[in-house]
């Protein structure tokens, strides 16, 4: 390979055309650049300059090595102004989470684009085991999960909790009982199992005996939709606080109250080896001020 340096010697002596010219601007010897052209010369095979008495011309050879140290010149300062660059509204992001967090989420992020052309926000709902897995194959720069990992290759922070709550529809007041939550029917949905055993269990111990065996009313696995059937008096459904306040009608659903609310931990986390850019750290941000408004 051609030695940059000596490319970059010759690309100056070819813009100022004088030898002592040259070496004043490189801070050298005048027999130095003549090494540096001389080197280049026996690597290439073949002269680079004509001379002249104490003027000279490029050959062709010399021409084409000259655009070579001009162009390589260009690419490395868009390559420095590319790396120095850090603009919180320029550049991709990706963001993994839970389906209800991406529904509150993601408005945010379309407001952020549209003004911001230059940013471009990704958002994937997936479970939590591969939110973990994406942020350490650096699939994804930022996670939103319910616990601390505990990972040497992961920094977590904690930046709320979110009330796992009971909806019901709107004007169904006062203290609901078990046997309402029945009549009612459950509207399931792929994660209700899981927090019927842990809401219901706290809340009506006696009477509960487990998801399985609960009344069901209608089933959907359309994160935006669950919350449809219960706006409309259907039944009743169990959703973090996230996945209402997506909702459009979330007017026409009541948040039951219990006397053992649950509130499950949010965190961020991302790759402790990476330091975060600018647009990482702005959306970071945007996450935090969301996770507040759930506790």
């Amino acid at each position: 390979m051609l030695n940059a340096t000596w490319i970059e010697t010759f690309t100056i002596l070819a813009e100022e055309g004088h030898f002592t010219r040259a070496a004043a601007r490189l801070n050298m010897t005048q027999p130095g650049v003549s090494q540096h052209l001389r080197k280049l010369e026996q690597q290439l095979g073949q002269p680079l300059i004509s001379q002249d008495g104490k003027s000279f011309t490029l050959t062709a050879a010399g021409e084409a090595l000259r655009d070579v140290g001009l162009s390589r010149r260009t690419e490395e300062k868009a390559l420095r102004e590319s790396i120095s660059r850090d603009d919180p509204d320029a550049g991709e992001l990706r963001l993994a989470c839970s389906g209800s967090f991406a529904m509150l989420f993601y408005p945010r992020a379309i407001a952020l684009m549209r003004d911001a052309p230059e940013l471009s926000i990704h958002v994937e709902a997936v479970p939590q085991p591969r939110v973990l897995e994406g942020v350490l194959e650096g699939r994804f720069d930022l996670g939103v999960v319910a616990d601390d990992p505990g990972h040497p290759r992961i920094e977590a922070r904690h930046i709320g909790q979110e009330e796992l709550c009971l909806l019901l529809p709107a004007g169904r007041d006062g203290p609901v009982g078990f046997n309402d939550l029945e009549t009612l029917g459950l509207v399931a949905h792929p994660d209700v199992a899981s927090y019927a055993n842990d809401l219901l269990a706290r809340n009506f111990p006696e009477a509960f005996t487990g998801a399985d065996r609960l009344r069901l009313r209608t089933y959907v696995n359309q994160i935006g939709q669950i919350p449809a059937p219960v706006a409309e008096g259907l039944g009743y459904t169990l959703l973090p606080r996230s996945g209402l306040a997506a909702f459009p009608r979330a007017d026409r659903i009541r948040v039951a109250p219990l006397p053992e609310p649950r509130f499950n931990k949010l965190w961020s986390i991302r790759h402790r080896g990476r330091a975060p850019s600018a647009r990482l750290q702005r959306i970071m941000g945007v996450v935090e001020a969301l996770a507040a408004t759930l506790g």
